[in-house]
């Protein structure tokens, strides 16, 4: 983790914590949204490919084995992202089917598996590996990979690609989900550079999108501290 300079500092490492909260606090849930996503996207652009690609097929067949281990209540991340005789990993699906759908959404898990494992080198190699996607359950995704992506940043202390990560993350995706999140820890990121000016911006838009928010709340609280 980034040393701490400054209480800005903190708090902005403090909002990494709120992606640790993200899995821990709510892991099952989002465990479940995004196996959600992974079966809408079968349904959908996965689809498509099997149409063009025979190897699609495969790929999504096999992404199913690493998602069983992802997406159970305890999950084995380890095992999800390596897989072993008795099923594939995320890893798997990447080397050998990555230029299909589901290998491109593999590289996402695969990033996920080694945050989790707090290996940050990989975890970045691989969520930068995944190419977005136009379809509406893929938008989600796209914003969750360039969000972690910012959360990574601030881990190295690289303030100023963590803000231009989460202003991504935000325009990818504007739901309740992710936005609200992202525009927060851009408030921590200026927070954390110094500029109360494009904190307060981002506060304001918070507050006029996601006011009942408890990202705005918190925001607010940390535009006072400025």
């Amino acid at each position: 983790m980034a040393k701490i300079q400054n209480p800005q500092d903190a708090a902005v490492v403090e909002a990494v914590g709120k992606t640790e909260q993200f899995f821990q606090e709510n892991g099952k849930k989002v465990i479940i949204a995004l196996v959600v996503i992974v079966a809408l996207a079968v349904a959908g652009y996965l689809y498509k490919s099997f149409v063009v690609d025979a190897n699609a097929e495969k790929a999504a067949e096999l992404i199913i084995d690493a998602q069983d281990r992802f997406g159970v209540e305890n999950p084995d991340f380890a095992l999800a992202l390596n897989g072993d005789e008795n099923g594939a990993g995320f890893l798997d699906v990447v080397e050998q089917y990555g230029s299909t759908a589901a290998g491109n959404l593999a590289k996402h898990y695969a990033g996920i598996c080694y945050l989790r494992l707090g290996d940050l080198e990989n975890a970045e190699k691989y969520l930068a590996m995944y190419d977005a996607v136009d379809e509406l359950p893929g938008e989600i995704v796209n914003a969750q990979n360039l969000g972690l992506r910012g959360d990574i940043a601030v881990e190295k202390g690289e303030y100023e690609a963590a803000v231009a990560l989460y202003k991504k993350a935000v325009a990818a995706s504007a739901n309740l989900y992710t936005a609200p999140l992202y525009l927060y820890k851009q408030v921590l990121a200026y927070a954390a550079l110094g500029n109360k000016a494009e904190a307060v911006k981002c506060l304001e838009a918070l507050q006029a999108d996601y006011a009942t928010s408890t990202e705005a709340r918190e925001a607010e609280k940390v535009v006072g501290t400025l």
